[in-house]
This record gives structure tokens, sequence and C-alpha cells, in this order.
């Protein structure tokens, strides 16, 4: 039965409709696609963006890695309006005159200077007093030269010829002594000057050739003679109210190695090993033994230590919050940055909180998290995030470890303590670049725990390495104090 012309031109539509509709849901499938695309794109051109916006100012990234575009220095504190340099009160540092000079120079009035009496002599005439001015000056020789000479005698009874005993460091026929010993230990410790430069120095201050293995000994004697001291530290520094934790990596006879620091105001510790966490911790035995609060940066090995109370470092939380409000364009991270300063102005000023007071901080710092999670609802389960969600998560997760500074009066505010202590590492290795053995670069973290802790406690460094030398380092004895 033949279809009609009607009935022909119907199926042509129905089929040309259904390859339309085919045509259309494979272009929207590709639409989808591409949208799905373009969203990731877009999201891996945020992320690189925000990448090379990360700097030392608004992340935990070290200044060195700022290279030429180093940003302008901008501190994370709010004004105070004082005038920059020294503010009332603050005892400043000028030369002062000694009581006992070395050297005492008279200038004598030969003829009178008054301009009325045409310069008549004064020779004769009674000194009434003196007008004082002192000069400080290197003397023209350095460097002196002790000749010990021990006596030759007969013993009446044997006949024998019998020679006194000379001190006990000195022990070759020419030799340096332990002072000079102690500044080359000081300027290569300290000071960061290689070995080649310090044959330089000693040329060119002293005239006296200086081989590298003198001051090879001179590190080494005093590496050996510091052990009691570092055994000391590791009494003393778990028994302190609060401690500050860092590490940093670096180059160690080819490989990356980990420096460890331990530090109050008073005490410096530190120590090298090629793990970073538990293993390093554990060996060095105080960070284990510590009763008291720990302030760091979240490394999470840190909280593996559950006998210790922990404080997290807000000057890292207020340069991620800095990238979020700068970058991101969050206004919650700047409302936090505003409220975090706030809190420590306030305790600067009124002390710590009570009990009734810090309910109230809470409340506003949730407040302010709350308003961060309306653009970053919490994920359940794994899966990367923003660094804002991270951030979020840390500060909600952590509460009570980023506010303890607002109720102990021990726990600081940062951890710049430990950051400052660990900068002179920093120095050295872009100094020398690395250290060529592990054993080197533990000669150097304990001479460096010594100096640092010898200038915490206000000692003279050149004296007490002198004395580290002689097998008499400074041994801290008083009990540590807070931060």
């Amino acid at each position: 039965m033949r279809l009609s012309r009607r009935q022909q031109l119907l199926g042509l539509a129905r089929a040309g409709l259904g390859k339309l509709i085919g045509l259309i849901l494979r272009l929207e499938a590709r639409l989808c696609k591409l949208l799905g695309e373009v969203r990731a794109l877009r999201q891996q051109v945020k992320e690189l963006k925000a990448r090379l916006a990360l700097n030392s100012s608004n992340s935990g990234r070290p200044p060195s890695t700022d290279g030429l575009a180093k940003p302008a220095p901008r501190s994370l504190r709010a004004r105070t309006g004082r005038r920059p340099g020294g503010q009332p009160g603050h005892p400043g540092r000028t030369l002062q005159a000694v009581a006992r000079p070395d050297h005492t120079l008279i200038h004598r009035l030969e003829r009178c200077p008054c301009g009325r009496c045409a310069g008549c002599s004064l020779r004769e005439a009674p000194v009434l007093g003196h007008e004082k001015r002192q000069v400080f000056e290197l003397p023209q020789k350095p460097l002196e030269v002790t000749e010990h000479q021990a006596e030759i005698k007969r013993c009446p009874v044997s006949g024998l010829e019998v020679r006194a005993r000379f001190p006990e460091h000195v022990n070759a026929p020419a030799q340096y002594g332990p002072r000079f010993r102690a500044q080359m230990v000081y300027l290569n410790q300290q000071q960061g000057l290689p070995y080649d430069r310090l044959t330089q120095l000693c040329q060119d201050f002293y005239g006296q050739p200086l081989s590298e293995a003198t001051v090879v000994s001179a590190n080494e004697r005093a590496y050996e003679q510091l052990a009691p001291f570092e055994q000391r530290l590791q009494v003393l520094l778990p028994q302190a109210p609060a401690a500050n934790l860092d590490e940093s990596g670096g180059r160690v006879a080819g490989k990356l190695h980990w420096v460890h620091v331990v530090s109050t105001p008073q005490l410096t510790f530190y120590g090298v090993h090629p793990k970073r966490g538990h293993e390093a911790m554990d060996q060095f035995e105080i960070v284990p033994r510590c009763r008291h609060f720990v302030i760091h940066d979240h490394f999470k090995p840190y909280f593996g230590y559950t006998q210790c109370l922990h404080a997290l470092c807000n000057e890292h939380h207020l340069r991620e919050l800095k990238f979020v409000f700068e970058q991101e364009h969050e206004p919650w991270a700047g409302q936090m940055s505003r409220f975090l300063l706030d809190c420590l102005a306030c305790r600067k000023q009124e002390g710590v909180l009570d009990e009734r007071q810090y309910k109230k901080v809470r409340r506003q710092y949730r407040a302010i998290l709350k308003q961060g999670r309306l653009l970053h609802p919490r994920i359940q389960g794994g899966g990367a995030q923003s660094k804002a969600a991270n951030l979020l998560r840390r500060l909600e997760d952590f509460e009570w470890n980023v506010l303890a500074f607002t109720v102990f009066e021990e726990v600081p505010f940062t951890n710049n303590g430990a950051e400052q202590d660990i900068r002179m590492v920093k120095t050295r290795l872009k100094v020398c670049g690395c250290f060529r053995t592990l054993h080197g670069a533990r000669v150097f973290a304990r001479i460096r725990s010594y100096i640092s802790t010898c200038r915490k406690q206000r000692r003279n460094i050149l004296d007490a390495l002198e004395a580290a030398i002689m097998g008499k380092p400074f041994i801290p004895s008083a009990p540590p104090g807070g931060p």
C-alpha cells in the first residue's frame, strides 16, 4: 500500500528531527566538556598566578627566593604613630670615655692664646686643670709575641739535667695563643669568613701567615671542649616555660640535611641531621622531654609529641592571610589579620586575658572564620583545596593553639626567636654554599649554639671562646626564662 505524500513528508521530518536532536545532544556534550576544560584551565591559571604572587612577605618562603623581584619591605604590623628611631627612655649607645686610659699625652700650654696679652709666656704658670678628650685606636702592633723560657738545671744528687715545665697550653716551639685562636673561631663561625679569607686577614692585619689547618684545629678544639655545654643545653631547654622550634634545609656532603633549632631568650641549641622529623628530634633528646609550651609553624611531626603544649606562630598566619586578602580579595582574611594584631596590642597594654575576656575574643574569632566558610564550605573527606580553605581549616581545628598567646604570659605571639637564630645558618650557607662533611656541620652547630647562648646572656664572645679553647667553657646554670 503506497504511502500518501503527507505521510512521506512526515516520516522525513521525523528522521530529520531525530538527527537534529542527536546533533544538539552531541553539541551539548561537547560544550559541557569544553566548559569543564575552560573551568579547569581558569583554575590552573589562577593557581599559577597565585604561585607567582607568593613571596617572603605573604607566605613562608624565605627572602632568598624573591630574587630580583623582591618586594619592598612592608611590615605586617599596624602603624603606631611613633617617629622612627630610638624612643623616649631607650638607652642610647655612644662612645664613652674610660676612667683609666692606657696612655696619656699632655699638651702643654706655652703661650697665652687670649689675644689681649700679645702671647705672653705661660711656662712657669701653675696648671689649673685639664680638659680631657680620648681617642680609641688600634695598637701599632696588634699581635704580641711572648717567649716562654723553661730553666734547665742540674740535679745535685743524680747529676742529671732537669727542666722546668711549660704551661699546659704551650706545647710547640712556635704557636698561636688561645685568644688568637678564639678570634679565628669567632671570625669563621660567627662572621662567616672562609678559610682563605681568614688567611688574608691574618696576613694583612697581623703580618703573620696563617694556614687553614690552624683554623680547623681551633674549631676542633672548641668543638671538643664544648661537649659539656651541649649536654647542659639538653638538660635546661626542656625545663623552659616555652621553647621556639624551627628547622631549615642545607646541603651537607652533597645531600640535603636539616638544621634544627630549639631556642629561648637565654639559650640556643643547633643540631644537624639527615632527617627533618621525629628521628632527628628524638636523637637530640630535647623536644621529647619538653613538658611546657613549644612554639612552631605547624610542622606536623611536632604535634606527635603529646606530652607538651603547642602554640602556633601567628607571624606565619599573618603572611598567609595577607596573601588571601591581597591576591584572592577575600575580606575575612583582612579582618582576621586586624583581629590578631589587636589581640597582640591588647596583651602588650593590659596583659593576658581572663576566662570571660577569652570567651569574648573566641566568639569574635569564630565569627570571622564563619564569614570565610561562606566562601569555602568545609568538604568532608580528602581532596585538594585552595590555600584559603586550607588556612581556614587550620585556624578552625587549632583555635586554642592560635590564641594561646592571649591567655599565657610565657607564650609569644610569633616564633621569630627561632627564625632569627636560624638565620645565621642560612647566612653561612650563602657564603660557603654547603658543608663538606657532616662532622664539619656539627662542629659549626655546636660552636654556634655556644656563641648564640653567650650573646643572649650578655657575655663577651671572645672571652667565652678563649675560655672554651682553654678547656673552661661557660656552662649556663641559671634557670631559663620564658619568651
